[in-house]
């Protein structure tokens, strides 16, 4: 590692979280960060490849050197946006704001229903410098506020406890990243398909550039998509002068064919919309993979339609009265499915990870074990004891604290395998552990209290996952390893990386919501997330009041809870549903060669926005289909480069307006014409 390669990578890191919240609220352009291959990273480093490296001369950075730089700027990737400060400040202090606005809040007095440190410090002396600013903002037209207008004080005591909370459980998962890589990288091979197309822009042995710039076909590919999306951009500018070039198809007329489909809530599958990201890894992957991300969606549609047409709506909330974090079948269908898949994960590593962790903890042979993946256990099994114990002094029973870490490890786990193996890049389970101890438990069991606490940190800690740091973690392992590049160093100066980006990310964040106010506000983060944990909370209160056992629920803790336990019938169901249809699949496409469906279609049939994606999946499937049948290996392999070039093209498209976006906001002033090319 050299020191360069240090100080470019942080600086990437400390670019890209203080840049994305202004780019994401202020310019409304592609999200720099969005998913789990963020644009600004890899639109910066195909733009570096091709402008600035070629220049340096003797002074060129190497493929390693690439390398350790993404490793360390991806790792800050899960600071900016939804993995945490999209929401993190609002959640801390507009459940005030609501409160003033909704008469069954105050009657209840939901909010008071968490300890006080969990959320900002507002009291009538300083509402208005605190609460006011916030929601009004401290800047005047061009006239901006000050750092020292920022009320730093009344956030002290949250920032105190969420802080190291969740910096515990990400540099665990850096350490969870390290103990399972060598499983999945070198003893089952998985494809890494976001890893393999990153490796593919890095320069050789001796180059400036790679060999897919040099390539014809990357070029088509990525020219053929840049005038696409750059004519579409250019018709936001310019609506009289140009046409755009439809990337949606309007079938959705043809509803009126399939009821069930449209009575299961898929009549958005029906007006496919073209993602080239998603056509170019849907060609690198296993067919049966992107067949079942193009068909689940479909069939997911059929089921919820045909349970609909009896009166059960599995998408529906079935406890509480919010649909994100309430109890709905859906949820638990899904979490069933994770566990299946978990335990299947399990059971194929399992003389690898009880080999390393008993190592680990001294009690087995060192000799031929990875340094790296015992120093991952190790720091992974500490930090998530530190995790617990961090949650039992926030108030959550030590039992439960421990149930809720096994199911937050279970659900990156498995996240993380599905991007992994199918390059799924864009991917939201959104399993709570809070709704998931709601429904083993029941209400009755945990309380209104107890459970409002579990709802606040899950909005905390995995409010919205597809921004998640071990998935960026387990790829750059990956591209560490195919540029022979350190994994434990590289490691542990991401975890420096996270730290100088949380700081910078939160002071830049702050500072804009301070001086802007409610102008620089969304639906989703002002609005659902700083109340939805609040308006279930407030549904629980009630029925536990009309069930004359509030009282008597809040006086329940620790063991007494697993006697008093009352497990939600329908949530119970749909777990077992989803665990043996993951199980049986697994067992049918070992058993049965032509089995055409993947067990993978369980854990991301019904999660969110892969029903956006179906149709690019489906065209992928087909042009890999037919490549392979009319023009064999040979063809498949001689258009891999445009298959690349695809994906380059819509990074491209994407990084391009932001640039334009910001200058134009910076000569002018005004806010720019909002283009987006990949999901919001």
């Amino acid at each position: 590692m050299t020191v360069r390669a240090i100080l470019l990578g942080l600086l990437g890191g400390a670019f890209v979280c203080g840049t994305s919240f202004f780019n994401d609220r202020i310019l409304r352009q592609t999200y720099l960060v969005g998913n789990n291959m963020p644009v600004s990273v890899y639109g910066a480093l195909i733009f570096f490849l091709l402008l600035v490296n070629p220049l340096l001369r003797r002074f060129r950075l190497s493929g390693k050197e690439l390398a350790i730089i993404l490793t360390l700027t991806l790792a800050t990737c899960c600071i900016p946006g939804s993995g945490f400060l999209r929401t993190f400040t609002s959640s801390l202090i507009l459940p005030y704001h609501y409160e003033k606005l909704d008469a069954g809040w105050r009657e209840q007095k939901v909010v008071e229903m968490v300890p006080k440190r969990y959320l900002a410090d507002v009291n009538p002396d300083n509402e208005d410098q605190v609460l006011g600013a916030f929601v009004q903002g401290l800047g005047e037209g061009d006239q901006h506020c000050s750092l020292r207008d920022i009320p730093i004080k009344a956030w002290e005591k949250p920032f105190a406890l969420w802080l190291p909370m969740i910096a515990t459980l990400w540099f665990a998962l850096i350490g969870l990243s390290l103990f399972i890589h060598r499983q999945w990288a070198k003893h089952e091979h998985l494809p890494y398909p976001v890893a393999t197309f990153a490796n593919a822009l890095l320069p050789d042995p001796g180059q400036s550039t790679c060999s897919l710039f040099r390539d014809r076909l990357f070029w088509m590919g990525a020219g053929g998509v840049l005038f696409i999306h750059m004519n579409n951009y250019l018709c936001q500018w310019f609506p009289d002068y140009l046409i755009p070039i439809p990337t949606v198809f309007p079938l959705g007329p043809l509803g009126k064919l399939v009821p069930t489909l449209v009575r299961g809530g898929g009549w958005s599958l029906l007006n496919p919309r073209i993602f080239f990201t998603v056509i170019g890894i849907a060609y690198f992957i296993p067919a049966d993979l992107s067949f079942t991300f193009g068909i689940g969606p479909f069939l997911w549609a059929f089921v919820v339609g045909s349970f609909a047409a009896y009166g059960m709506n599995l998408n529906n909330v079935i406890e509480g009265s919010y649909w994100y974090t309430g109890l709905k079948p859906r949820m638990f269908i899904l979490f069933g499915s994770n566990v299946g898949l978990f335990l299947a994960l399990l059971y194929t590593g399992r003389h690898y990870y009880w080999n390393v962790t008993k190592a680990a903890l001294g009690f087995g042979k060192k000799e031929g074990m990875d340094a790296a993946s015992l120093w991952g256990c190790r720091v992974f099994l500490a930090l998530m004891l530190a995790f617990v114990v961090q949650m039992t002094l926030a108030g959550i029973d030590w039992q439960l604290s421990v149930l809720y870490t096994m199911i937050l490890v279970i659900f990156y786990v498995v996240m993380t395998r599905i991007i992994c193996e199918s390059g799924l890049f864009h991917l939201q389970s959104n399993i709570f552990p809070c709704a998931i101890l709601w429904g083993v438990f029941g209400a009755n069991s945990l309380g209104a209290s107890t459970l409002l606490m579990m709802q606040v940190i899950s909005m905390i800690l995995v409010c919205d996952p597809r921004e998640s740091l071990m998935p960026f973690m387990s790829n750059s392992l990956k591209l560490l390893d195919l540029r022979k590049a350190s994994i434990g160093k590289a490691s542990s100066w991401s975890a420096v990386a996270i730290i100088m980006g949380l700081v910078i990310g939160l002071t830049v964040t702050m500072y804009i919501q301070y001086d802007r106010g409610n102008s620089c506000w969304e639906g989703w983060a002002e609005q659902a997330v700083p109340t939805m944990q609040f308006t279930n909370a407030l549904a629980v209160k009630r029925k536990l009041v009309a069930q004359g056992t509030l009282e008597s629920s809040a006086n329940l803790h620790g063991w007494q809870r697993f006697a008093h336990m009352s497990p939600s019938p329908v949530c119970m169901y749909g777990f077992a549903i989803g665990l043996v249809l993951v199980l049986a699949f697994s067992a049918a496409r070992l058993r049965f060669r032509w089995w055409p469906l993947h067990p993978l279609l369980f854990v991301t049939w019904c999660t969110t926005h892969i029903a956006a994606f179906s149709g690019a999946f489906l065209m992928g499937w087909v042009v890999k289909h037919a490549v392979v049948k009319y023009g064999g290996n040979a063809w498949y392999n001689r258009l891999k480069p445009m298959m690349y070039g695809l994906i380059a093209g819509e990074v491209l498209s994407a990084v391009i307006p932001s640039i334009v976006g910001a200058i134009y906001y910076f000569c002018t002033g005004e806010r720019p014409k909002a283009f987006q090319v990949l999901l919001g």
